[in-house]
């Protein structure tokens, strides 16, 4: 695709829908307009002040409920793929990128978690002359960008030079360190840190709550797609659920040996929380869809399923129900359930004054938990959300804490 004929077919919206829809609020027509102009370095730095994480998100984001969807060309004709243009500035512009080590304001953060919240307070502070320490429980960072995307959606390139940029800024960063059982909040407030940041994710499987859960062929999403090229699913596949992280955990399992793979879904295909792009992705590398069905068991053999289908309420809305006597064996080598996650409770468990609401750390607009000079934002606040809404989070957050230090 010629990406500056694209960037010429713009209208530069004065009130841009594409930038209305974006959570992060993008400057797109200012980035189009500079990309048309040859003003790439530009155009990167416009986009990494603005969102940091700008190169990763420009690759995992829902573009169509977002700046594609909302497109005003998009409405007789194709719309504008601003995303593909946000990939090469951002990319390009993070290669040649060389970052100066501020002077020491004297204050010192620990930040929990190094997924997109921990590294964009990582990078915001450490620019601000904040000592920075991040603490993350695997052996690289990254979180769900590296734990949970797989390689071939999100190189881990960019991961890298992200990186090179946070230790570039003299950020230490102590992996495979768990926070809460050893090293608890109390211990880092009494070493020194003038505030923590919680960025930890959502790291626990939500069960399905039904009967084989733990039986050996099967397992979770999440897990799986830690390292999906250290399991051995052979045969036939099942995955339960169809949201992104269902379809990634499907597609894995076809790259890494399974003969067939299929979702199984209780509703039909246009209610499937995945995106379109990433349900096209999946059909495109033969991945199966069996919808309409409401699993019931694991068993040695496979999944046993019960049909579906919608009844009419007197309200004119449907209800989901199942259909009694429909109950079905489906065969399958190995199971994998992809229904989302939910919080470790590694630091809540393990310290006092910080209120939680159904596993979720709770805190105000800002970021403030209940313990003072403690912050939190991301999905260990919100539930499972995008990466780009985590990011902008995170600036709020960053500022909140910046605001408390030199308070």
């Amino acid at each position: 695709m010629d990406l500056l004929s694209e960037a010429k077919r713009c209208l530069k919206c004065k009130k841009a829908r594409c930038q209305i829809n974006c959570p992060i609020s993008t400057p797109i027509p200012d980035i189009i307009t500079l990309f048309q102009e040859g003003k790439n370095s530009d155009a990167g730095e416009l986009l990494f002040e603005n969102n940091p994480l700008s190169s990763i998100c420009a690759l995992v984001c829902p573009h169509e409920s977002q700046c594609l969807g909302n497109c005003i060309r998009g409405i007789k004709s194709e719309p504008i793929p601003f995303y593909q243009m946000e990939a090469v500035i951002s990319s390009d512009y993070l290669k040649s990128l060389k970052i100066q080590k501020p002077e020491p304001n004297g204050k010192r953060i620990a930040i929990i978690g190094s997924g997109p919240a921990g590294i964009t307070v990582a990078l915001k502070l450490a620019t601000k002359g904040y000592k920075i320490t991040i603490f993350e429980m695997n052996e690289q960072i990254g979180g769900a960008l590296k734990y949970a995307i797989p390689n071939f959606r999100l190189p881990a390139e960019l991961l890298n030079n992200l990186e090179k940029m946070l230790t570039d800024l003299g950020v230490f960063i102590r992996t495979n360190t768990m926070v809460g059982p050893i090293i608890t909040l109390d211990k880092l407030l009494s070493d020194g840190y003038d505030a923590v940041f919680i960025g930890t994710g959502v790291w626990n499987p939500r069960p399905l709550n039904i009967k084989g859960e733990s039986l050996g062929h099967a397992l979770y999403a999440i897990d799986y797609l830690k390292a999906p090229h250290t399991y051995n699913l052979t045969g036939r596949v099942c995955v339960i659920g169809a949201g992104d992280v269902a379809m990634d955990a499907a597609r894995c399992a076809k790259r890494y040996g399974a003969d067939e793979v299929e979702i199984v879904y209780r509703r039909k295909e246009e209610e499937m929380p995945a995106t379109k792009h990433e349900i096209k992705g999946a059909k495109d590398d033969g991945i199966i869809f069996n919808l309409n069905k409401m699993p019931i068991e694991i068993t040695d053999d496979g999944l046993i399923v019960q049909s579906t289908h919608y009844i009419e309420e007197a309200d004119g809305t449907q209800s989901l129900e199942t259909i009694a006597g429909s109950d079905q064996l489906l065969e399958y080598d190995y199971v994998i359930i992809a229904v989302s996650q939910i919080p470790k409770s590694n630091i809540v468990s393990h310290t006092t004054g910080l209120q939680v609401k159904y596993g979720l750390i709770v805190t105000d607009k800002c970021g403030n938990t209940t313990r003072e000079g403690v912050f939190a934002s991301g999905d260990v606040v919100s539930g499972a959300k995008t990466v780009v809404k985590a990011v902008n989070g995170a600036k709020i957050v960053a500022d909140s804490i910046d605001e408390y230090c030199m308070g």
